[in-house]
């Protein structure tokens, strides 16, 4: 039958508070949303997924049923649109903080960071993984149970528009950009469109009397966060909470200088480049008044995982594992901080960067000339656009190639950094 309304799909969801876009991870009871895209179709499955124990199915194609099942297929124009609706109007049920989080570098190690820091204190929801595209955040909202008190809703884009959209259902009232980069310059088209389409995050709070938390080094993002009337600042040279990086023992230790309760932080994250992530964490946390001591040892007790900043042991070496993903802007950071690592064999294990569009071949090129300016036991340059590029290093045409080189050389008391895109599953060279 026709939906009649999202109100009447809603009275359905809260008897079935479970949904399902994939027939292979259905349980029973599960309302299936039959979403399609340009290589599947989940209309082909509808039938199969009632047969399964679906308590319902949406569709927006004709499915061929019998009566029996008639009232249990659900008609709709876009079956993800109507997801998203009915996110919307979940959303609309709370009056709690939502907090959006989005970014070129870094989103997911400050979610996962803030939810540390808010659940040590909060019953808190937030993103599974790193589901924050446009079907990921209407299941985050949808997720959410009644007994919230948080929500941390991480927001994924690679072109304008992307975040705005978003916001019409998560409507976030707080939220924060980690950064503005060089990341998916093929969809946003440039650095002035990354941050075009990041900001729609802060527009959105700009118009609906929204808090933003800002790192208010990065001037950029003083500028983005003008219009908001209520901003909480941090950072490691200006803002109301202020602190230092150190590396100890190979991990970041951050110290504060100003506005925090906490003298230091002892982290198990690898790299300088995630005291914003650490500063944004404490901030939010101190805003809502979670104690000091809870926000510290959330913190300390958070490891990462999923190839983020990890500090790993590999057949006697030390290897920083960032290969969840890559960009120009988080490369740069990377090999900075590796470069400042006090050890005497470094070997450079990086893949190739994607979605640069036309940039692609001279983002390449510059990150080879930054390797330039220091001096490494070994640089291995992983697929991509390196093939084309001039340098004197080592070019393999995948992971798997540069696995059986590395594991040959049988080093030991080296220090490796493992980076790449997505794409590349550099994590692969350490694989067995």
């Amino acid at each position: 039958m026709k939906l009649p309304s999202i109100s009447f799909l809603y009275e359905l969801y809260k008897q079935y508070p479970q949904i399902q876009t994939d027939t292979r991870k259905l349980k029973f009871g599960d309302l299936y949303f039959a979403l399609k895209g340009p290589n599947f179709n989940g209309n082909v499955f509808a039938l199969a997924a009632l047969e399964n124990g679906a308590s319902f199915v949406i569709v927006d194609e004709p499915i061929p049923y019998g009566e029996a099942i008639d009232n249990r297929i659900l008609e709709v124009d876009d079956v993800l649109t109507t997801l998203q609706a009915l996110a919307k109007h979940h959303r609309a049920q709370f009056s709690i903080p939502f907090i959006g989080i989005t970014g070129s570098n870094g989103k997911t190690t400050t979610k996962e960071l803030v939810y540390a820091v808010l659940a040590s204190h909060y019953t808190t929801y937030t993103t599974q993984g790193n589901l924050n595209n446009h079907i990921g955040v209407p299941l985050t909202i949808l997720s959410i149970k009644q007994d919230a008190q948080m929500a941390v809703i991480e927001m994924g884009a690679n072109h304008l528009n992307e975040i705005a959209g978003y916001c019409e259902y998560a409507m976030p009232n707080y939220g924060l950009i980690t950064n503005c980069g060089k990341a998916h310059l093929e969809g946003f088209g440039s650095e002035e469109g990354v941050k075009k389409g990041k900001g729609e995050l802060f527009d959105y709070l700009s118009n609906n009397k929204g808090t933003a938390f800002v790192m208010s080094d990065f001037e950029y993002l003083n500028t983005m966060s003008s219009l908001i009337s209520n901003v909480i600042t941090y950072g490691n040279k200006s803002g109301n909470i202020q602190a230092n990086p150190a590396t100890v023992n190979g991990f970041l230790q951050v110290n504060f200088t100003k506005g925090a309760p906490i003298k230091s932080i002892q982290t198990q994250l690898v790299g300088e480049y995630n005291l914003p992530n650490i500063l944004a964490a404490v901030s939010i946390g101190l805003y809502f008044k979670v104690p000091a001591d809870k926000i510290q040892s959330a913190i300390e007790n958070y490891t990462p995982t999923n190839s983020r900043s990890q500090l790993l042991k590999w057949k006697g070496n030390d290897v920083i594992l960032d290969a969840y993903n890559a960009n120009p802007s988080s490369m740069q950071l990377a090999i900075e901080n590796f470069a400042k690592l006090n050890a005497t064999d470094k070997i450079v294990c990086i893949g190739a960067m994607k979605e640069l569009g036309n940039t692609s071949l001279a983002e390449h090129q510059t990150l080879i000339q930054l390797l330039e300016k220091y001096n490494w036991t070994h640089v291995l340059l992983v697929g991509g656009d390196f093939e084309n590029c001039t340098h004197s290093y080592s070019f393999f045409k995948d992971a798997l190639e540069a696995k059986k080189w590395l594991q040959a050389q049988n080093f030991s008391h080296t220090s490796i950094l493992v980076k790449g895109s997505r794409g590349i599953q550099m994590e692969q060279v350490l694989e067995a």
